[in-house]
């Protein structure tokens, strides 16, 4: 085992004990969470030790106008009596038999299903001015003392209780269908004539920080020359649990200056790598979930399996591709006569799998 995630209680009377922080949805199941609690038994004076297991969704006032409030909408929740035993006898595996060794004798044994229908991790980047604790979808998992599980009039002390933020993440499948495509016929302002363009992409999914191949074939029948391609890739973030909160950002905007004559043809594949590093600046810019003081990126794209309610994925992510093809606008009137014809095509972005990650 490479690394152990451990965090303690104030008072140093429960450890958690954890060997790993980003857990797989492998789309029929995600791995489960296993790992350690260690307990001092002498301090609890007649309470019971609980876990807890929770996706929540937190928004906070500055980005739903909520005056002066921050919200947390809990999506899924699981307790656990690990003490006194109360029937939780999870199968143990190397993994628990390694965290034990860290524990020692004192470490009670755990194992959480994450079931298949929950969203994947998804931080909203915060302003620069804002250090608050991020808004999105996150998975927590924490240990407590208390008489009962979800009391809310027994007040848990905060030295009673360790918490770990860990992530869901989904990779790419291994079998993936065709590129989108799309071929379209429009005019440009003042002509009569059509332009013919077909966008494509040659696969279904790319990674994340991968050049992106647009392909672009165009038919201009027109008299107007097309002296520039402009490529945009905009992110869609869609809060589900708010109908009316759907919102886009442009996350690249890239010109190319390729001449298409009157009643010429035109066929090139130009390309694109959309990157968060250029989009720092983007406040509410939906990110692949953050663990603390970790880089991450843009989101990955939601996928959506049959049967899944949208209600109960928080946030859904998704991407689209943009060209126009840009004629005029050279000259002392500069944009005012310019014309464009506008084509776009989905886009998914995702991670790939690792290595020896069945």
């Amino acid at each position: 085992m490479a690394k152990v995630f451990k965090k303690a209680s104030r008072n140093g009377q429960l450890v958690l004990y954890l060997g790993k922080r980003d857990f797989v949805d492998h789309v029929e199941s995600v791995d489960p969470v296993e790992g350690v609690l260690k307990i001092d038994q002498s301090a609890l004076g007649g309470r019971k030790v609980w876990l807890q297991m929770t996706c929540a969704f937190r928004y906070g006032s500055e980005d739903l106008d909520v005056i002066g409030l921050s919200f947390r909408k809990d999506i899924w929740m699981q307790h656990l009596q690990l003490f006194p035993p109360a029937g939780h006898n999870p199968t143990i595996t190397p993994l628990h038999e390694a965290l034990q060794k860290k524990a020692g004798e004192e470490g009670l044994p755990f194992t959480i299903e994450i079931p298949t229908n929950l969203p994947c991790s998804v931080t909203l980047q915060p302003g620069e001015d804002n250090k608050s604790k991020a808004c999105g979808v996150d998975f927590e998992v924490k240990a407590y003392m208390a008489m009962e599980a979800d009391n809310p009039d027994e007040q848990v002390d905060k030295q009673d209780t360790c918490r770990l933020i860990i992530r869901k993440i989904q990779y790419a499948p291994n079998q993936t269908g065709p590129g989108p495509k799309l071929a379209i016929m429009k005019c440009f302002m003042t002509s009569d004539k059509p332009v013919h363009m077909e966008l494509s992409l040659d696969k279904e999914i790319f990674y994340h920080g991968n050049p992106i191949p647009v392909k672009i074939k165009v038919t201009n029948k027109t008299s107007k020359v097309i002296n520039k391609v402009k490529i945009s890739v905009d992110q869609t973030t869609d809060v589900v649990l708010y109908s009316a909160d759907k919102y886009t950002k442009n996350i690249l905007s890239q010109e190319f200056l390729e001449t298409i004559e009157a009643e010429g043809t035109f066929e090139k594949a130009l390309s694109i790598t959309p990157l968060l590093a250029n989009n720092k600046d983007k406040k509410g810019l939906a990110l692949d979930g953050k663990l603390k003081d970790e880089d991450t990126n843009l989101a990955s794209s939601a996928i959506i399996r049959p049967g899944m309610e949208r209600d109960i994925m928080g946030i859904l992510v998704s991407y689209k591709i943009k060209v126009n093809l840009v004629s005029g606008g050279g000259g002392f009137l500069g944009g005012l006569t310019a014309s464009e014809v506008t084509g776009e095509i989905p886009l998914i972005l995702m991670h790939p799998k690792p290595k020896g990650n069945n």
